[in-house]
């Protein structure tokens, strides 16, 4: 593992949180991300499915240092898009299920590789393919307990549970032995983006701050 994916996982895992922009419009995506890491969450994910998600990589990628925030590309179905995520700048790499080209083209290229799993099986045959931690998905169907239940016999896998971790559910989860969340709407508020009432996604990001470093 190169010394740079090596940071960018470490950075992840420290953080604890993905915040996700999906379906963020294109004019609002740094206001939204500067309210984001001004809250305590410096790991941010754009969607490919959001309109311009490659030219919103690059934008954050201008607009922030390494230091500052990390910016990936998630909802990666292939590795086509995988590649065009990293020459547009992302650091890491976010899928809904396993496949193993992006993960392979992921390698290649160092950067930090997380794709979608639910059984044991999935998990560790993307483990053992070159994943850096695994995205558990979707959260709001499995529950906590399926992430302990995971991490039974499979302690040694990073987990990242995403789809439906809110601030009501997260402590769940890390108590389960979740080693970081992904969150999109429970974070990134709708209503909040409509309103440009940037102010509150600051404070909602601080509060799942709070929590997690409980943990």
């Amino acid at each position: 593992m190169s010394p740079q994916r090596h940071a960018d996982l470490d950075r992840l895992l420290e953080t604890g949180i993905i915040g996700v922009l999906r379906g963020v419009p294109a004019a609002q995506t740094v206001d939204v991300a500067d309210a984001l890491v001004a809250g305590g969450v410096d790991v941010i994910e754009v969607t490919a499915d959001t309109d311009g998600a490659l030219d919103t990589v690059s934008r954050l990628r201008e607009r922030f240092d390494r230091s500052e925030a990390l910016i990936g590309a998630g909802t990666v179905l292939d590795a086509d898009t995988a590649g065009a995520a990293l020459r547009a700048g992302a650091s890491f790499v976010v899928t809904p299920n396993f496949d193993e080209a992006v993960v392979r083209t992921c390698n290649r290229y160092g950067a930090v590789v997380a794709p979608g799993v639910m059984t044991p099986t999935e998990a560790v045959t993307a483990y053992e393919a070159g994943a850096d931690v695994l995205k558990v998905f979707p959260a709001s169907s499995l529950g906590p307990g399926h992430v302990r239940s995971l991490k039974g016999p499979l302690e040694h896998l990073p987990l990242i549970p995403t789809g439906g971790v809110s601030l009501d559910n997260v402590e769940a989860f890390l108590e389960a032995g979740a080693d970081a969340v992904g969150v999109g709407g429970g974070l990134v508020d709708a209503d909040a983006v409509a309103d440009e009432d940037y102010d509150a996604l600051t404070e909602r990001a601080a509060a799942f701050r709070d929590v997690i470093d409980e943990r």
